[in-house]
């Protein structure tokens, strides 16, 4: 395979990571690639890398640019040793007020539930000098649930696969999907396949080891986000929630579901509770957007402003169902949401624009929009892993987004 011609089907304008070649390095699954800026005014990237997505040397990787995000150190492994027992994943940064830099990642124990690569305790470290050195990881508790497998020895299984955000009372706020169990009791008249939670850090700017970190609970357990509407797998699944800030304060999350649907909750209360899910709407007065069972984040962009990413299918796709979710992940459409406050759905969202697409071709595994955005020196940039090979990054410019026109 041509690698040179494949980092360019998507046309991406830079180039975070790039595998020198398709042979198990260890190196060659790169996903879940979270752009920030750093405490020093360097971006910063940590992402998950294995060999395969579902490997056991799944580890966390960081590296940083000073350059705007034209290039990229090489990647360190801050986290995970790999092996089985002791691989990491799924790791998620934010920067104290100080500028110690916090990851936190799920770490597998040996132990399986739900899946390898989901099934873990939560860990954190930190760097109080840019990144480059790292502390030894730390066991933050987290309070069991109802989703979880009645054997306290067995982990949850939960994945935070966006960057928290800072809110209006100054502290870090994140969504996550919260597989249930299979050996968990049955909660309803269906097995439910995944709920969604937050967590809030309550005292991260005080710098404390990261088994120390205060976290209060939201929209959990008995109170999770869940849906009660059957998808194609015939259970109701609800993940992957992505969460912007409203001008007015209050806070919009977007999740996506096997309804074919994304959907949508708002919170009031800056994310103490949250409405019921409902079915994303281009407008209140207009069709459903679609989406399958695959990642479909919102980013803020301007005071009023904001992009969405998205398949723009149900599922059914090339001659392919909802359930085929390694070849239906694609392509990649973008649209431009405003904010419209009178509206019950606060957000409206223009026509869809082509985004990219790596037509069908496959490197080692399939696509998946597990991206960041970051606005800095270089403009807004959407971070993307291409085929969960490539970490690149497109320029999403001006012009375009004003040509999207967000109806009323």
């Amino acid at each position: 395979m041509d690698l040179q011609k494949e980092i360019r089907r998507t046309s991406p304008d830079y180039v975070l990571y790039a595998p020198e070649s398709i042979a198990s390095t260890g190196r060659t699954s790169n996903q879940h690639i979270l752009v920030f800026d750093g405490p020093d005014g360097n971006l910063c990237a940590v992402w998950t890398q294995s060999t395969l997505e579902k490997a056991t040397d799944l580890h966390i990787a960081f590296a940083k640019s000073g350059d705007g995000g034209r290039t990229w150190s090489a990647p360190m492994t801050i986290a995970g040793p790999g092996g089985g027992k002791g691989m990491a994943c799924w790791g998620f940064p934010m920067v104290s007020k100080s500028g110690r830099i916090y990851v936190l990642h799920n770490r597998h124990i040996g132990v399986n539930d739900m899946f390898t690569h989901t099934t873990g305790l939560m860990e954190g470290t930190y760097s109080d000098d840019g990144g480059t050195t790292w502390s030894e990881g730390q066991t933050i508790a987290r309070p069991r649930t109802r989703w979880d497998n009645p054997d306290p020895a067995i982990p949850g299984n939960w994945i935070v696969w966006q960057r928290p955000n800072r809110l209006s009372n100054g502290k870090y706020y994140v969504g996550y999907t919260h597989w249930v169990s299979p050996s968990a009791p049955r909660q309803g008249p269906w097995k439910i396949s995944s709920v969604v939670e937050f967590m809030r850090f309550e005292n991260l700017d005080d710098d404390p080891e990261p088994a120390d970190l205060k976290i209060s609970w939201h929209a959990h357990d008995e109170k999770a986000l869940q849906l009660d509407v059957l998808g194609h797998s015939g259970v109701p699944v609800i993940q992957e929630p992505s969460i912007v800030t409203l001008p007015d304060g209050r806070l919009f999350c977007v999740c996506r579901t096997g309804t074919g649907n994304p959907w949508y909750v708002i919170s009031d209360d800056v994310g103490d509770t949250w409405s019921e899910p409902c079915v994303l709407r281009q407008s209140d007065h207009h069709l459903p957007l679609r989406n399958p069972v695959s990642p479909c984040p919102l980013y803020r962009v301007g005071e009023k402003e904001y992009v969405f990413f998205f398949h723009n299918h149900d599922g059914r796709f090339g001659g392919w169902g909802p359930s085929d979710t390694v070849y239906i992940r694609r392509p990649i459409w973008m649209c431009r949401a405003l904010f419209r406050p009178n509206a019950k759905q606060p957000l409206s969202f223009s026509e869809p624009r082509f985004f990219y697409d790596d037509d069908g071709v496959r490197i080692l595994q399939t696509n998946a929009m597990y991206s960041s955005l970051s606005i800095g020196s270089e403009g807004t940039i959407v971070w993307y892993p291409d085929r969960k090979f490539f970490l690149l990054g497109r320029k999403i410019a001006r012009d375009v987004l004003d040509e999207m026109i967000v109806p009323e």
